[in-house]
Parts: structure tokens; sequence; C-alpha cells
């Protein structure tokens, strides 16, 4: 049986994983403290990639205050994965993505939003590179399975790579509650099935995709894939 990549002790990461080689992913940046970001850095980070919208880049008065000098010498990219404000999206997935079932509405809308991340990740400097959304599931997540069909990842480890991170925010959730009204904390006998079925979701979706072709097909080219291939560590052939 393959074993899950780790969870991140960053201080003050929420949600906190390694996807595959030198990539990473989390929640809300802005959780970070002083520590965790050295803590980053130390590790290698040296790109952080936001996904989120823009209006939602900002700190919030339970966030812990962190200077800018913190994340020197770290390359923050915003690479947003929608335009939450266009009805195509929110009519299929309603005030925001939450479900691995509207992953493919996603790309299919934005290709070229995708194409700019996987560009930045190719364009990272140093050892590592994080990708974070809100609250770490599902931007991150759809984007996460994207680079694990990259790496090669079996079914199991990109299915068990969305399990762990819904199950960490849902955590984080009955340690702090949620953050809006329509978020809640799961009790396991709901939880359970809940991820079955999206960790089987999410492995159709990437396998549907053919990750390499989509972005290929959308404008990366093969130097870039190539880049991100050797950040992944993925033994995969162009």
């Amino acid at each position: 049986m393959e074993t899950p990549r780790g969870a991140l002790n960053w201080d003050g990461a929420v949600n906190a994983w390694h996807v595959a080689g030198g990539v990473y992913r989390m929640g809300r940046r802005e959780w970070l403290t002083e520590a965790g970001w050295r803590q980053a850095y130390d590790d290698g980070v040296r790109t952080v990639i936001d996904l989120r919208n823009s209006h939602e880049a900002r700190r919030r008065d339970t966030d812990p205050v962190v200077g800018e000098a913190a994340w020197s010498g770290v390359a923050i990219v915003s690479a947003p994965t929608e335009d939450p404000d266009d009805p195509r999206l929110t009519d299929v997935c309603g005030p925001y993505l939450n479900d691995p079932a509207h992953y493919r509405h996603n790309v299919r809308l934005y290709p070229e939003r995708f194409v700019a991340i996987f560009r930045a990740l190719a364009e990272a400097s140093g050892a590592g590179v994080v990708v974070h959304c809100a609250a770490g599931r599902d931007r991150s997540g759809m984007v996460a399975a994207m680079l694990q069909d990259l790496a090669g990842d079996s079914d199991q480890l990109i299915a068990r790579g969305y399990e762990r991170a819904a199950r960490g925010i849902n955590e984080r959730h009955r340690t702090h509650g949620p953050p809006h009204a329509r978020e809640r904390c799961l009790e396991e006998s709901e939880l359970t099935p809940l991820l079955e079925r999206r960790g089987r979701t999410v492995v159709e979706f990437v396998r549907d995709l053919d990750t390499r072709d989509f972005l290929l097909r959308h404008g990366l080219t093969e130097a870039e894939l190539a880049a991100i291939l050797s950040m992944l560590g993925s033994r995969v052939a162009l």
C-alpha cells in the first residue's frame, strides 16, 4: 500500500500538506506566524501561489500579526482559479467552489487561468513552492490533484490527498468554528461516506481531464511542463 505524504508543521499553518517533490499545499497564508514563515523558508519555499480572488487576500483580526519582512525572499503570486462573479460558474457551483463535482466546470471555463497557475509553478525559484486557497480544500485540492496526476500518483493517493485536506479543515471548523454559515463541522458518520464519494469524484476529474494533455493544449510549453515534472520529482516521461 502506498503511504500518503505527510502533514507540515510550519507554525500557524492550517491544513498544510506535502503534495509531491518540492510542492506543498495549505489554507490561508495569513494563518502562518513569523516562525511559520521561517520554517517554510528553511524548507526551501521561495514561491507562494495564492489561488484566491483578490478580495480574499487580507488579514483578519484573529490572524497573527506578521510583518512583511517575515516573507522576505518569498515571491507571492496571485493566480485565481475562477471569476467569482461569472454566472456560468455560480450557476453550477453556487456562491463558491466546495465540491469536486464542480472542478471540471472550473477548468472548462477558465483553462487560461490554470495554464497561468502551472506556468507560475514552472517559473518558481528555489526548492519549494506552496499553493494555497482559503480553506486548503477545494481550489488547492483541484490543483493538487492535477499535480498528483502529473507526478504519476495512484488513484488511492489522489483520493487520499482530498480526504486528508477535507478532514483537516473539518477539524479546524470543530476547534475554531466555521468561517460562515455555509460551512459546518461534520460528524464522522456523515463525513466518512461523503469523503469516499468525493474522493472518487476527484480521481474521475483528473483521469478524465488528462492534466498533461489539457495544459499543453491550452498553451503550456513542453519546457514548462518539464520544469514542473522536475519539481515534482516525477519519473513520468514527457
